[in-house]
Formats: C-alpha cells, sequence, structure tokens
C-alpha cells in the first residue's frame, strides 16, 4: 500500500469516527441538522380594524394607468393597503404570539352573548424578515398552527392563501416568492376576520397558536407526511408500518428513499428499515412504506405513557437531505360492544371530560405549558379521557396528552361532506394519527341533520375519508337524537349506522333502548352531565351564581348531576364510558344566566383551574387506588348561627362519622353514587369527617371557621420557568388569616408587581360574573382565590419576583427561579 493510499485509508477512518458522518453513514441524521425551524411568535405588528386597500399603493414595475387599484392592486406581488410590501407599520401595536386579541376588549352586553360579550371584529398582523442568499434552492415554508376565526395571508404583496377555520392548521410553500439576500425583506401580512363565528362558545380572534417558517431541503418530507402508529400483528409482534410521503420542489426529477430508526427513551436504538428508492417529479410527492418490526416494546398506557422517538430520514443518493422525530406509543385499543372500551386488552372504563380551549388570563392564546396544568388537574380528579370539544385542538396538547396519559377524543368542528371541508378533516387525521393518546375520532356534535339520511350520508363520506388515512381507531359522532326510530328501534336512517361507535349526547332514559337497539356495536357516552355550580358558593342566587353542591342543572337530561349521570353509565357495563360536560368552565355559552354572567357555570373546574364540588364528587367516583374524602361546604358562616347548613362529604369510603367541634353529629352509611349528606345547625368552630372503609378508619377531613384575613400568600404551581419567552405558570393568590388558614369568603382586591426576567400575561379569579380586565396588575380574589400567569423572558435568568399587596394586609412575595435554556430557534425581525 502506498502513502497516498494510507493517508485515503486513515483519513476515512477518521472521518467515520465524526458523529454527523456516523450518523449519516447509519442512513440517519437529527432533524435539527437537516432542516430549520424556526419559530415567526416574535415581533408582529398588530392593527384593530381593517384597512381600506387604497390607504397605500402597492406593486412593483409599470404602472399602465396610473395608480389604479382595479388593474395593478390585482397582479401578483401587488398588493394594496396593508397587505403591500413597504406598507408603514410603525405605528401598530408590537405583539407577540400566541395573541388574542378579544380577550383584551370590554365586556359589551350588546355583544354576542355566546361568546361572551366581548366585541370581536377584524385585524390585522405584519411580520418582516431576510433570508440569507444561501438559502436559494431550499424549500420555504410558512406554518400556522391556528389564526381565529377567518383569515387571509399574503406574502411579498401577493395573496397566498385563505383559511376558513379557526381550528385548522395550515402551511404555506413560499418557496417562488422568497427574496433573499441583504436588503431583501418579506413581508407576511395576515387579515384576520373574527366577525364571523364558527361555534357558540367563546372563540377567541387573532393568529392565537403558533407560527413557523420551515426551510428544508427541494427533497424533503412533507410536513404532516410521517404516518408511524404502531400496530400490533396476528402473531402478537409489533410493528411500524411507516408510510412517508416524499415532496420534491427541486428543478428535475429526485430519486429517493428514507430510512426509519425507532428510539427509546434512553436515545438507542432498537429498531429499524430502510425503503427501495423512489423517483419523484418536480413539484410532485410520493409514499415511500417501510415495515419496522420492533421486539418487546414497553407499552404505554394511562398509568405508565412510555414514549418512543420514530426518527424518518430521507436519503438522496443514500445521503441524508432532511428528517423528522415523530413521537409514538406502543398500545392496542378495541371498543367492543360487550366489553366497552379496551387498552392493551384491558377492559378500561373511560372517565372522561368535554372541555373547550380556553382559559383565565390569557383567552384562547394559551401557553404550551398550560395544557400540561389542565391536563394534570384533571388527572388529579381522577379523569383518564379528553373530549376536545367542539374542534380540532393545539397539538401542544396532544403532546401533554402522550406523555402525561390522558386518552383523548379528537373532534372536527364541521359536519360537512364538502370537498373544502374534507380537507379540514383530513389534515386533522394526517396530523393527529400518530399520537397514541388519540383513540377515536369524532365526526360532529348534536347536528340536527344527524336523525336522517342526509345526515347518515354525510357521516358516511367523512368516516371513509378517515379510513382512508387510519384504519386503527373507530369514529363516533356526538349524537342527541335520532339513533332510535318511532317504534324504539334503531333508526335505519341516521348517522349513527355510518359510524364505528355510537355516540349518545345525554338521553340517559333511553341508554336501555338504544344499547338493545344496536347489539352489535361500541356504545360511548359522548357527552353527559351539563353540572351547573359556582365555585365556592353554596347558596343559590337565581341571577348570577348556582349553589355548590351537585344538584342543579338544565333541564334537557334528567341525571345531569355528576353523581346521577355517572350512576347511569356506570350501570352500562357494556358502554365504554362517557364525557362529561365540562372538566373545566368556559367563556361565553353562559348557562344557565345571561348578562352579567359572561362565561358559562359548567364544569368541575373553574376558568383558572381551581376546584368546584363536581371536582371533589368526580375524585370520590373515578378514584379507586386511594382513599378520597373531602367536605363541603366551607364553615364561615357568622350569622347563621343555629341554622341548618347543607353539608356534603365525597368520599369512596363505606361509612362517613361527622362530628362539629368534637361532637357526633352522625354516623352514615356512603352511597357509592350519592355518597352522603347532613344538615348542621352551624356553630362557629371545626367540622371534621372520619371515613371507614372495612372497619378501618382510611381517612380525615375537615373544614373550620377562620379569622379575617390579615396576609396573602402566593402558591406558584412551580418554582421554575425556563427563559424562553414561552413557558408559562399559574401563581395562585389567596388571603390567610392569623393561623395561615385560607378564609374561603375573602373578595380582596390586590395589587401584583413583577421584577426580573418575565412578566404577568393574565389574571383570573374564576367569577364567572366578574368584568375585570384580565390583562392588568390587580385582581380581585373570588371566594378566596385568583390566579396570576407569568412569563418567563426570552433568554431570562435570574430570580422572577412577584409581589401582591391588598390594603392592611401584610404583602407576600414569591420567587421563581428562570432558568436558561438554548433560545428556540427563531427569525429575527427586520424593519422595512
Amino acid at each position: 500500500m502506498n502513502r497516498l493510499s494510507i493517508l485515503v485509508v486513515l483519513t476515512l477512518c477518521l472521518a467515520a469516527l465524526h458523529p454527523a458522518v456516523r450518523a449519516a453513514s447509519a442512513g440517519t441524521a437529527s432533524p435539527a441538522a437537516l432542516r430549520q425551524t424556526l419559530s415567526l411568535d416574535e415581533g408582529w405588528r398588530f392593527h384593530l380594524g381593517d384597512i381600506a386597500r387604497d390607504s397605500f399603493a402597492g406593486g412593483q414595475g409599470v404602472n399602465l394607468y396610473g395608480p389604479d387599484i382595479t388593474y395593478h392592486g390585482a397582479k401578483a406581488g401587488s398588493a394594496w393597503g396593508a397587505a403591500a410590501r413597504g406598507y408603514d407599520d410603525r405605528g401598530w401595536q408590537r405583539v407577540d404570539l400566541p395573541h388574542d386579541w378579544v380577550v383584551e376588549q370590554p365586556f359589551d352586553e350588546k355583544a354576542l352573548k355566546q361568546q361572551g360579550y366581548r366585541p370581536r371584529g377584524i385585524a390585522w398582523y405584519r411580520r418582516t424578515f431576510t433570508l440569507p442568499a444561501s438559502d436559494r434552492g431550499k424549500n420555504i415554508e410558512l406554518q400556522f398552527d391556528g389564526v381565529a376565526t377567518h383569515c387571509t395571508v399574503y406574502f411579498n404583496g401577493t395573496e397566498v392563501h385563505h383559511n376558513f377555520s379557526g381550528y385548522a392548521s395550515f402551511q404555506i410553500d413560499v418557496t417562488p416568492m422568497v427574496r433573499y439576500g441583504d436588503g431583501a425583506i418579506n413581508t407576511v401580512a395576515v387579515r384576520v376576520d373574527a366577525e364571523d363565528t364558527e361555534g357558540w362558545w367563546y372563540e377567541g380572534g387573532g393568529i392565537y397558536r403558533h407560527t413557523w417558517l420551515v426551510k428544508r431541503s427541494p427533497i424533503h418530507i412533507a410536513t404532516d407526511g410521517v404516518y408511524a402508529n404502531p400496530v400490533k400483528d396476528v402473531r402478537g409482534g409489533w410493528v411500524i408500518p411507516a408510510e412517508v410521503t416524499l415532496a420534491n420542489t427541486g428543478v428535475g426529477v429526485a430519486s429517493a428513499a428514507v430510512d426509519v430508526g425507532v428510539f427509546d427513551a434512553a436515545g438507542r436504538r432498537v429498531a429499524g428499515g430502510r425503503s427501495a428508492p423512489v423517483r419523484i417529479a418536480p413539484e410532485g410527492a410520493a409514499v415511500v412504506k417501510v415495515a419496522v418490526p420492533v421486539t418487546a416494546p414497553r407499552l404505554w398506557s394511562v398509568d405508565a405513557p412510555t414514549l418512543y422517538t420514530v426518527r424518518t430520514t430521507a436519503l438522496r443518493d443514500g445521503t441524508p437531505v432532511d428528517a423528522a422525530d415523530t413521537r409514538v406509543g406502543f398500545r392496542t385499543i378495541r371498543f367492543d360492544a360487550h366489553k366497552g372500551f379496551l387498552l392493551n386488552d384491558q377492559p378500561l372504563k373511560l372517565k372522561g371530560t368535554s372541555n373547550h380551549q380556553d382559559h383565565a388570563g390569557v383567552g384562547v392564546a394559551v401557553p404550551d405549558a398550560l395544557w400540561d396544568f389542565r391536563l394534570r388537574k384533571l388527572k388529579e380528579m381522577g379523569s383518564n379521557a379528553y373530549r376536545t370539544a367542539h374542534n380540532p385542538p393545539a397539538k401542544e396538547l396532544l403532546d401533554a396528552a402522550d406523555r402525561l396519559g390522558m386518552l383523548v377524543m379528537d373532534e372536527t368542528r364541521h359536519f360537512n361532506a364538502s370537498p373544502e371541508y374534507l380537507e379540514q378533516l383530513r389534515w386533522l387525521v394526517r396530523r393527529d394519527r400518530n399520537h397514541p393518546s388519540v383513540i377515536l375520532w369524532s365526526l360532529f356534535n348534536e347536528e340536527g341533520l344527524e336523525v336522517n339520511e342526509e345526515g347518515m350520508e354525510i357521516a358516511r363520506v367523512m368516516n371513509a375519508v378517515v379510513k382512508q388515512l387510519d384504519t386503527t381507531r373507530p369514529t363516533t359522532g356526538a349524537q342527541n337524537k335520532g339513533q332510535l326510530g318511532p317504534d324504539g328501534k334503531a333508526n335505519p336512517k341516521n348517522a349513527a349506522q355510518s359510524l364505528d361507535v355510537v355516540g349518545i349526547n345525554y338521553q340517559a332514559d333511553d341508554y336501555d333502548r338504544i344499547r338493545a337497539a344496536y347489539p352489535d356495536k361500541p356504545i360511548v357516552s359522548t357527552e353527559d352531565t351539563s353540572q351547573v355550580m359556582t365555585r365556592g358558593e353554596y347558596t343559590t342566587d337565581w341571577a348570577k351564581v348556582v349553589a355548590s353542591y351537585d344538584d342543579v342543572y338544565p333541564g334537557w337530561a334528567a341525571t345531569s348531576t355528576a353523581r346521577g349521570a355517572w350512576e347511569a353509565i356506570a350501570r352500562q357495563p357494556t358502554f365504554a364510558g362517557g364525557f362529561s360536560w365540562t372538566g373545566f368552565a368556559y367563556r361565553g355559552e353562559p348557562t344557565p344566566y345571561g348578562w352579567p354572567s359572561a362565561s358559562s357555570h359548567f364544569g368541575a373546574l373553574d376558568l383558572c383551574g381551581f376546584p368546584k364540588t363536581e371536582f371533589y364528587v368526580r375524585q370520590a367516583l373515578w378514584v379507586k387506588d386511594r382513599p378520597v374524602l373531602t367536605l363541603v361546604p366551607h364553615w364561615n358562616w357568622a350569622g347563621k348561627e343555629g341554622q341548618p347548613i347543607k353539608v356534603l362529604a365525597a368520599t369512596n369510603a363505606d361509612t362517613v362519622a361527622l362530628y362539629l367541634n368534637g361532637k357526633l353529629v352522625g354516623d352514615k352509611k356512603v352511597d357509592p353514587f350519592k355518597m352522603v349528606e347532613w344538615q348542621v345547625p352551624w356553630a362557629p368552630g371545626r367540622l371534621e369527617a372520619v371515613a371507614q372503609k372495612d372497619g378501618r378508619n382510611v381517612a380525615r377531613f375537615a373544614v373550620e371557621t377562620t379569622g379575617e384575613p390579615v396576609a396573602l400568600r402566593l402558591t406558584p404551581d412551580r418554582n421554575a420557568l425556563s427563559g424562553d419567552g414561552r413557558d408559562a405558570v399559574p401563581v395562585t393568590v389567596e388571603a390567610i388569616d392569623a393561623q395561615g388558614r385560607p378564609v374561603p369568603t375573602a373578595n380582596l382586591a390586590v395589587a401584583l408587581e413583577v421584577s426580573g426576567p418575565g412578566a404577568i400575561i393574565g389574571v383570573g379569579n374564576g367569577d364567572p360574573n366578574s368584568h375585570e380586565p384580565e390583562k392588568a396588575s390587580k385582581v380581585t380574589m373570588y371566594n378566596g382565590l385568583a390566579q396570576v400567569i407569568l412569563q418567563g423572558r426570552r433568554a431570562g435568568s435570574g430570580s422572577l419576583v412577584l409581589r401582591a399587596a391588598s390594603g392592611g394586609l401584610k404583602p407576600f412575595e414569591t420567587t421563581i427561579d428562570v432558568r436558561a435554556v438554548p433560545a428556540l430557534p427563531s427569525v429575527p425581525v427586520v424593519a422595512e
């Protein structure tokens, strides 16, 4: 071997030791090494209200007719008004996304009741940036995760997209229209029309989910182009039948293949496979299939949500050019007509809640971390399932459900078989079909057409579209009528006939008849309960508040208490379970009152996530692995000495003994559904319950008459924040007495101040009748509680200090550690 040969060998050996080369030789590389996914959330300019097109002339080149909007404004790159390049937006408000402008508006009794009495309207957003000349030849895509409600997007003065759902994400390939190099400004303008509504609840307005700019190879994995949902084969082994959509935005025919690797939580590659090459025409796409067997994976479940990463790498001539990571879980699901729902071949009753997507202080512009917070609260209640009512959720919610072990009924917004809305359904399934948490596709909610042939046909078409993309999960519809015909048998022409699982909204009186009418179909209660109560209130004021005793509900169902609804479901052993209305309270649809109520009185938790009585009732109904005992109400009833106070013990015990100031009030056997109640003449002091199971004391719970509030207390949900400009934490504000006990009747105005690397992004108190601003540095406690949402500053680190003061009470401060983290890659703002 000559010296040149030896040098070549040594060079190759040394190169093989480099991680990037090793990855390439294995046919894989990290997505970050091959594509750039950059946040576009920072630095938008916002204008509330419409802008006339003739306010600013757009256009490029020779204008044959002078400043004529009807001619020149209709040309590519020549949009006028706020959509035009060069429009002066320096006077507009600077905002970061996600952004909901509606939650910032004052309440107005003349505004739409169902939207929470907040004015809606039209608004504009603009964002500018540059791209280096080195990006020329790449695929450049804009991604919008959610814009409420309808929008038109312009790029560099060209109208490039219309979106007709506030819940559907969309992507725009702007590769041919990008300008490159120093001084070449790219302009994104978005006109948002929130005059229209899609639902009958609060929907907010604006670019309220994340935005992205993705740079990747012209040969690349299409957005939502990986389908890698693991399945168990007939022999009991596991396989990932991966389907990958490759796209080509280059200038010539290309040959490409894919490598699919499966990695465990420790980052070890445990399985993999590679496809044969396929040819892709320019501006074309091809689907590549690779079956990857996986030996003895750890299963995903609600108690042990084990996740794996599928790394899909696009290869051109054996060289990695693009990659995408997909989180997956190995689990089996089955809805059975006789056994209900089975997860990993084990029966599991679905203890679900239905939920809208708004939260106190932030509206629908929910920080990612709050999805985690909300799911943790529901799991604490004993819930294992979540219905995305009545629309596709944020993808971050599904990521949290995967991590935490929450099953999801994923619902589309529109019951519609037209091409426009079928494409929205396809998008939903493509985006969400890899999530192990998703177990059920819901195609509608309470549609008038569900009772007849037209509804049956629409459901049939939508069901067929779902099956083209995913055969591993069944379909259902949240149907509140029409499953039965006049003879009490199955209606031969209704939507349920076209779906895999019969969904029932309410109709508890007909459970037996519906079960008998569909003997071979699985059944689930897609919506039940509709309990109304106002947190911390125990006397009903028929103008604005409802007592929290789980005994008041609207009249559309006979068993709409939490206890009655769950008893009806539990007594149907073949039912898969149910989804209560609702887990969290929500803005809009004020029920059972209108003005001044601006949000619903539904919910086991209020708008902030503070538990109502229903939370504790459901804990007692749903939690089986530990004793549960809670007493309501509080015991601050000055002025009612000797008057009877209704007391409810929410418990899963056998018996409960109740003591007032050490004296036995009564010892009662617990009904497993109705639980146990007393009428107790009020006297100040300590009311204590002692629960027994199998003859042993298993739990104690007490409420005490407190003193007057003397100080404030702040309790963050977490003591640390990531300094990335996105992480957020809710902080509970309470008043305490001299003994450190929370005062449940305190309704104090609290002034807030924050210092350090972060900010207050919203406040709330859970009061459905409150009209206070939610973007403020003050908040009024409602029945002893309020909430402040803090967000860490981008590239921030250090101590974030929140201070609270109220009148003569002792002030309080809490410190949250803002930890420096690698900044989320983003697109710098460049002014025009």
